[in-house]
């Protein structure tokens, strides 16, 4: 939705196609890094942006075994905000939608689920979809593939993919929050335990980590077992935690970490998930996709507008843009391998690291976590001038 918002204002003919009748998914990437809400600044949209209900996280925390610790403080990054920003994917979506619908080059197609690709003498020359009115084939001087961890498109482009690894999945719910309870977004660990919480005003949304394929033995054991796991590492939620009632309160993400070999082939690019899917570690999955759509933009918008990128002008992306994707994945697997890893496979109440210590003696250190989590590496910034005429009504 970004890549065709920042297309389509610099006069690309845009067609978004998505599957569901609308975006209301729960448990997706709710997290606005201040690098995104930079991008919004530079597309002169932020300010109506910051209007709709959100929350904004200045500091992160974390508590292991009895002891707490703040570990990053985004108050001090070089951006206009200074904050995460907490917003529904589905709010966040919307807003997108409405500012590209000002562009007359932006075309929106809901309920169209591709099931293939157009391949003409070898090149991509767009996709072939299923709507509630039948077949639907939309050509294209460039087809982007941004559908996903389980992306159809790169699967159809007979795309390679690494698998990198991932010890953990994560079990998502909400709970209900209380005017009394703790006010900042935390992380609890403790006797091979994982529970994040995020402070979404009315509710707790929940992140309990397990270790990878336990989520049918975790089951087995029933609901109440896993409430009590639950309020193990956060009592505070025990007057509550009765309103998981069924396991249809609780969805399953099955984190993977990936890779494409090559993320485009004539025709085709593979942007987000679909090129390289990120572990939910510091809720970084859809700022770097974010950041793809911005490089996309910038290199490939001119070319675009003069027919089909070559092969060698396409990879210019993944030139681009590999080197934050490879950094930050390999953060996260170190986090996951050296930090994660660990805790899920360990009984016994755990210890401040020296690391965490270090945090907690030093506060000037805490803008280094936060600056990797809320600008990342290599952030992108709009370049193109918008040159498209802005259509007079915009549509809601």
């Amino acid at each position: 939705m970004m890549s065709a918002l920042l297309l389509a204002r610099i006069g690309v003919d845009v067609f978004v196609l998505e599957k569901h009748a609308d975006f209301l998914r729960d448990f997706r990437g709710d997290t606005i890094h201040p690098s995104t809400l930079e991008i919004m600044y530079e597309l002169g949209i932020l300010e109506e942006f910051l209007k709709r209900p959100h929350q904004e996280v200045r500091e992160l925390a974390g508590q292991v075994g009895e002891e707490t610790v703040t570990i990053g403080d985004f108050t001090h990054l070089p951006t206009h905000c200074h904050f995460l920003a907490l917003m529904p994917q589905w709010d966040f979506l919307n807003f997108v939608v409405e500012q590209a619908r000002r562009y007359p080059t932006f075309h929106l197609k809901m309920q169209a689920e591709v099931t293939d690709l157009i391949v003409e003498q070898g090149i991509v020359a767009g996709v072939r979809a299923k709507t509630p009115d039948g077949n639907l084939e939309i050509r294209a001087s460039l087809t982007v593939g941004a559908d996903g961890r389980h992306s159809v498109v790169r699967q159809r482009a007979g795309l390679e993919v690494r698998n990198l690894g991932a010890p953990m999945d994560v079990m998502w719910m909400r709970i209900s929050r209380r005017p009394n309870d703790p006010v900042q977004t935390f992380g609890h660990i403790d006797r091979g335990r994982i529970l994040v919480l995020i402070n979404r005003e009315e509710y707790w949304q929940c992140a309990f980590v397990i270790p990878k394929g336990t989520a049918d033995e975790i089951r087995q054991r029933g609901l109440s077992s896993f409430r009590e796991e639950v309020t193990g590492l956060a009592p505070f939620l025990r007057d509550r935690v009765q309103e998981l009632c069924d396991w249809k309160d609780i969805s399953l993400l099955t984190v993977a970490v990936d890779q494409l070999v090559r993320w485009s082939r004539l025709g085709l690019l593979c942007i987000g998930d679909a090129a390289h899917a990120m572990s939910p570690i510091g809720g970084v999955g859809i700022n770097l996709a974010i950041q793809d759509a911005v490089a996309t933009a910038n290199l490939l918008g001119e070319k675009i507008l003069h027919g089909t990128p070559t092969e060698k002008e396409l990879q210019t992306v993944q030139q681009r843009r590999s080197f934050p994707t490879w950094a930050t994945q390999r953060l996260q697997m170190a986090i996951q391998n050296r930090v994660i890893g660990r805790v899920l496979g360990s009984p016994r109440s755990l210890t401040l690291p020296w690391q965490l210590r270090l945090l907690r003696r030093s506060p000037i250190l805490r803008r280094i976590p936060a600056r990797l989590i809320g600008i990342g590496v290599r952030p992108e910034h709009v370049k193109r001038p918008e040159v498209t005429a802005i259509r007079e009504t915009t549509a809601a």
